[in-house]
């Protein structure tokens, strides 16, 4: 059994759509990056590389490179399952937090869920989804950028 933990932040950036876990949310900002931005996948897709004793997504999926812009994210996380899996390694349960002060997530997270699980190619019941504010403190409470947090666990 192998845990890896994998973290990611964006700044927001008004008029841009924000998916988050691969569903789109609606808000009037998305967030700044090369690929789609979805910073919750990113965090997981790390959290994958991570346990199976990978490098991170930016060595697989670099920001200068054309073949990554406004990448959808839910491939990154495929291809680092995919990686994971020829180590000899299988997903047994992801649990993910989203820490933004503003768009409100609660009516978005069974979706987000149903998604990771999708993606991941295992049942809703091995994906955890959760979000939470920092009380408007630091650069997610001022509603300058959004973070996630990941861990998982993988089997042989």
């Amino acid at each position: 059994m192998r845990i890896g933990h994998g973290y990611d932040a964006h700044r927001v950036e008004a008029g841009k759509p924000l998916v988050i876990g691969g569903v789109p949310v609606e808000c009037d900002f998305g967030l700044m990056a090369h690929s789609d931005g979805d910073v919750l996948i990113h965090a997981l897709a790390d959290a994958v590389l991570g346990a199976a004793g990978l490098r991170d997504i930016g060595y697989y999926f670099p920001d200068s490179s054309d073949d990554t812009l406004k990448m959808d994210s839910r491939i990154i996380l495929e291809e680092a399952l995919s990686r994971a899996r020829k180590q000899g390694f299988e997903l047994d349960y992801a649990d993910v937090t989203l820490i933004a002060q503003k768009p409100k997530m609660a009516p978005y997270i069974d979706k987000i869920r149903a998604s990771l699980a999708d993606t991941m190619g295992v049942s809703p019941d091995r994906v955890n989804v959760k979000a939470t504010t920092e009380e408007k403190m630091g650069f997610t409470g001022r509603g300058e950028g959004i973070s996630a947090h990941a861990v998982c666990i993988l089997t042989e």
